[in-house]
């Protein structure tokens, strides 16, 4: 979930009592995909974990389990009923919840079984966010793209964030720049999946991806494909925000005027973003021994 740039709830909403445990190390990273919106959804609610009891009907040691991330991975049947206690939309926890589930190791049977004790009605976003994601969801993909390669990841990664994001819409609707929020999400769910070279992202594979390699069949076809590989790599060490509107720009072809739409931020910003890129790029290019 994004940190650095997402606005902190106001005093007034924060819960009462003690903060609650840290989530434990034993839970795996699409476990916490559901979970960090749900503590996030219990911090601001007001509520108590007397009052999670009161509404769920399980003991307090189960739900601070689950709340914790601790022990057995949670059946669905007391996950619904802690979401349903906190008003958190059942259709993407569910998917969520799912994704985790097969993460821990659970079988086909086991989720089925889970999901269909529980009965519930289907329900729709909010309008706001599916005019929203629907918006992002070109570029979004096509950033995935970039450094999953696949659509069917991509296009899973992209889904995942939108499901991140209907469970948080009301914290990203109230922080300071929602689709600077949004970004940050998607961007920290791309990146958990990104192959590293050298402590950076890997973009060497994406050069086999671009239009350039996939149509040149001239001798200089092997000179091209190494000045790609170069210049790739050299993108996938920039900053976050200068590789961002680089692979955005260059890879992806999302034109100049969407891209800070796209990652929130201001035109004048992302110009000089661009331009410290383009000189970035440019130096480490010139200097070879900057790797070694």
């Amino acid at each position: 979930m994004p940190s650095s740039d997402a606005a902190q709830p106001p005093p007034h909403s924060v819960r009462r009592g003690r903060p609650p445990a840290p989530i434990s190390p034993e839970a795996g990273p699409l476990h916490r995909a559901w979970l960090e919106p749900v503590r996030n959804v219990h911090r601001t609610s007001g509520l108590t974990l007397d009052d999670l009891v009161d509404r769920s009907g399980y003991s307090k040691t189960r739900i601070s389990e689950l709340l914790r991330g601790n022990g057995y991975y949670p059946a669905w049947e007391i996950t619904f009923s802690v979401i349903r206690a906190l008003d958190i939309p059942t259709e993407p926890m569910r998917r969520l919840w799912t994704a985790a589930a097969r993460e821990a190791h659970k079988g086909p049977e086991w989720i089925r079984q889970c999901i269909e004790q529980v009965a519930h009605e289907a329900e729709g976003p909010p309008l706001p966010y599916q005019a929203f994601t629907d918006t992002m969801y070109h570029p979004y993909l096509e950033y995935a793209r970039a450094f999953l390669l696949t659509d069917r990841r991509a296009r899973g990664v992209v889904a995942e964030t939108n499901d991140i994001l209907w469970l948080s819409w009301s914290e990203a609707t109230a922080s300071a720049n929602l689709n600077r929020y949004a970004w940050l999400l998607l961007r920290s769910r791309v990146m958990l999946r990104t192959p590293r070279h050298e402590g950076h992202p890997d973009l060497r594979a994406a050069v086999f991806s671009t239009r350039e390699i996939r149509t040149r069949q001239d001798p200089g076809h092997m000179i091209a494909l190494s000045e790609l590989v170069d210049l790739f790599d050299a993108i996938s060490r920039l900053p976050d925000d200068q590789m961002d509107v680089a692979v955005l720009h260059y890879l992806c072809g999302i034109p100049d005027q969407r891209i800070p739409h796209v990652l929130g931020l201001s035109p004048a910003i992302a110009h000089a973003v661009d331009h410290h890129a383009r000189a970035t790029v440019e130096a480490l290019l010139d200097a070879p021994d900057t790797r070694e």
